[in-house]
C-alpha cells in the first residue's frame, strides 16, 4: 500500500535527521541518554533497523530515547520522542493531503460517516447529486437530510454489510449505483463509506431505447401482415440436410408451447429461428419480445424484467413502465444469450416460471401472465451448471426441446444461396447495381471457416458492396484474404488498413472508403472529371456532388 508504515530503518535513514550516539553512554549492554554531566541519566530502550514501526511505538511507552541496533548489536543511532511526535505529525499531514486530492479529484459521490451517523465526508459529486452543501451537512447526522430506511451507509454502519454496483434509488427521481463498505479498526466498525454515481439519465434512455425497440418490433409485425408467404420459416435460407433437419425438428416443436433453448454459435442466427418459431405457434397480434441478457447492466436486469410503478425518476412515464415479462403476456420471451443472465435474477425468472405471476419493483398488486419461454446461448450450460454459474433448476426448466443449430462451415452449401440473398438485398440499399461475384471471389468464400459464421458472412458481402463502386466485386476487397494484394502494383493503403480490427460507423467507413476511391480514379485519369465519371460508371453531376460532399477539389 503507498501510504503503509515505513521500517524503523526508513525512519531512522530518510524520514528523520539521525543522531550521533555522542549523548549515549554504553554499560554493561545497556544504554542511557545524558544530554551533560550534571543532567538526570536516561535508561534507553532499543530496537533494531528491521523491527516494525509498531515496536518503535512501543518503546516510547517506556522511554523517550531509543537506540537503533544493526543486525551486528552495534548502535546505528538513536531517536528521541520529540522527533516521533514531528514525524508522526508530518506524516498525518501527508495521509490528510493524499486523502484530501483523492476526494477533489473524484467526480462520484462519496460519504463518510463515523460511528455516530455523523458525515465527516461530503464531496462536490455529492453535492451535485443530492443539492446539500458540504458547509450544510458536514458534522451533522445523516439522518438529518436522508431517511434512514433509504441509507444503504446505515446497513454498512451497523450491519458489516458490503454492496458493490447496486442500483439504489435514493430519491423519487433519482437512480444511483452504489458502493457501501464500512470502515474496520481493530476487528470493530468505527464508521462506513458509500461512492454513488448518478445513473438517471442511463436509465431514461435505456427505457426509450426499450420503447424504441417495442415500436420496431410492432411494425415488423404490422409489415408481416402483407407477406406473401404463410411459412415463417422461409426466412431461413438453405437447402442442406443439416439445416432443414434443424427446421424440421423447429417445426414439430410449433405444435406445442414448451419451453424451448436453441443453442448455436454465435452468428448462427438463433434469433432468427426463435422468431420463426413464435410466428408459426402464436397469432399475428401475438408479443415476441427479445431480452439480450448480456447487453443489460445487472444492475438494470431487476426492473427491465418486472418493470416498476408510477415516479420512479423524473422523465419517465407517470403510468410506470411495463417490463418485459409482462409486455411478453400472451405471446413469447425471447431470452437470448441466456447464460450471461445473473445468478440472482435467475432465482426470480425461475419462480415467475412457476407461478406465472410476479410483482413490479415497488408494486402491491400481482400480476398474472401467460407466455412462453425460448432462450438462446451460445455457451455450454452444462458446464456453466458445474461451476456454479447457471443454476441446475433453471437448465432444466429451459431445456425441455433443445435445438442445435449447426455452424456455416458444416453447411458450406448453403454459403451460396446466403451469399446471392445478402447481395440482393445490399446492392438495392446501397444503390449499386451488382449482379453476381465472380468465381475467384466465390470460390474464396466457400474456402473461409466462417467463425462469425452467417452474421460475418453478411457483414462481409456488406464490406463488398460498399466497396464496388464501379459495380465490380473483386478478391482484394475481401478482409480475409491475406495474400489479396500480391498481385496489385499500386495498392491502395486504405485497403491495407483494413486488416486493423479497429471499427467505425458504417457511414464514416463509407465515406473514407469512397474518398479514396474518386481520388485514385481521378489521379489515374489525371484530374478529368468527365472520364472519370464515365469510368466509375455515374453521371458527372453525380461525381461534382459526391466531391463536394466529401471536401475534395
Amino acid at each position: 500500500m503507498a501510504l503503509s508504515l515505513p521500517t524503523i530503518r526508513e525512519v531512522l535513514h530518510t524520514k528523520i535527521r539521525p543522531n550521533n550516539m555522542d549523548y549515549i553512554l554504553e554499560r554493561d549492554g545497556r544504554f542511557f541518554y545524558q544530554k551533560s554531566p550534571f543532567e538526570k541519566e536516561w535508561r534507553c530502550k532499543t530496537v533494531y533497523e528491521d523491527d516494525t514501526f509498531m515496536a518503535l511505538t512501543n518503546a516510547f511507552q517506556e522511554t523517550f530515547v531509543t537506540v537503533v541496533l544493526d543486525a551486528n548489536d552495534k548502535p546505528n543511532g538513536y531517536i528521541t520522542a520529540a522527533q516521533m511526535i514531528q514525524f508522526l505529525y508530518t506524516s498525518f499531514q501527508h495521509v490528510s493531503a493524499f486523502y484530501e486530492a483523492v476526494i477533489n479529484t473524484s467526480d462520484s459521490s462519496v460519504t463518510a460517516i463515523d460511528a455516530d451517523g455523523r458525515v465527516k465526508t461530503w464531496t462536490k459529486g455529492a453535492e451535485e447529486i443530492f443539492s446539500i452543501k458540504q458547509e450544510e451537512i458536514l458534522g451533522r447526522l445523516i439522518t438529518d437530510f436522508f431517511e434512514p430506511d433509504k441509507l444503504e451507509i446505515l446497513h454498512s454502519l451497523h450491519e458489516g454489510k458490503s454492496i458493490k454496483n447496486k442500483q439504489h434509488h435514493p430519491r423519487s427521481d433519482l437512480f444511483v449505483l452504489i458502493n457501501s463498505n464500512p470502515v474496520y479498526y481493530e476487528e470493530e466498525i468505527i464508521g462506513a463509506v458509500v461512492s454513488e454515481t448518478d445513473v438517471t439519465s442511463q436509465v431514461v434512455l435505456n427505457e426509450k431505447l426499450f420503447n424504441m425497440s417495442f415500436e420496431v418490433h410492432r411494425l415488423e409485425q404490422e409489415v408481416a401482415k402483407y407477406r406473401k408467404t404463410n411459412d415463417p420459416f422461409s426466412t431461413i435460407k438453405g437447402k442442406s440436410r443439416i439445416l432443414q433437419e434443424t427446421v424440421d425438428l423447429a417445426k414439430k416443436v410449433c405444435a406445442v408451447k414448451s419451453t424451448v433453448l436453441i443453442l448455436g454459435e454465435s452468428g448462427v442466427g438463433k434469433e432468427v429461428f426463435a422468431k420463426a418459431i413464435h410466428d408459426a405457434s402464436e397469432k399475428e397480434s401475438a408479443p415476441f419480445i427479445s431480452v439480450n441478457c448480456g447487453a443489460i447492466p445487472d444492475s438494470l436486469f431487476e426492473s427491465e424484467m418486472f418493470g416498476y410503478e408510477r415516479g420512479a425518476f423524473s422523465g419517465a412515464s407517470q403510468k410506470g413502465k411495463k417490463g418485459k415479462i409482462e409486455l411478453a403476456n400472451g405471446g413469447t420471451l425471447f431470452l437470448d444469450e441466456v447464460g450471461e443472465m445473473p445468478l440472482d435474477m435467475q432465482v426470480k425468472l425461475l419462480r415467475v416460471l412457476q407461478e406465472q405471476k410476479f410483482y413490479r419493483i415497488g408494486g402491491e398488486k400481482e400480476i398474472n401472465i401467460d407466455f412462453r419461454i425460448i432462450a438462446a446461448t451460445n455457451r455450454n450450460l452444462s458446464e456453466l451448471v458445474k461451476e456454479g454459474k447457471f443454476r441446475d433448476d433453471l437448465f432444466y426448466r429451459l431445456n425441455v426441446v433443445s435445438v442445435q443449430i449447426p455452424p456455416l462451415r458444416e453447411r458450406k452449401e448453403d454459403i451460396i444461396e446466403l451469399t446471392n440473398h445478402f447481395l440482393k438485398e445490399l446492392s438495392i440499399r446501397y444503390d449499386r447495381p451488382i449482379q453476381d461475384f465472380s468465381p475467384e471471389v466465390m470460390h474464396s468464400l466457400l474456402q473461409y471457416d466462417w467463425p462469425g459464421n452467417i452474421r460475418e458472412l453478411r457483414n462481409v458481402i456488406e464490406r463488398l458492396v460498399v466497396f464496388a463502386t464501379d459495380g465490380i466485386i473483386k478478391k482484394e476487397y475481401l478482409p480475409f484474404v491475406p495474400d489479396s494484394f500480391s498481385d496489385q502494383k499500386q495498392l491502395p493503403k486504405w485497403e491495407e488498413q483494413e486488416q486493423h480490427q479497429t471499427i467505425l460507423p458504417l457511414q464514416t467507413e463509407m465515406e473514407k472508403h469512397e474518398r479514396k476511391v474518386l481520388e485514385r480514379a481521378l489521379k489515374i485519369v489525371e484530374g478529368n472529371k468527365a472520364e472519370c465519371a464515365k469510368q466509375l460508371g455515374i453521371t458527372r453531376a453525380t461525381l461534382y456532388n459526391r466531391l463536394k460532399r466529401l471536401g475534395l477539389d
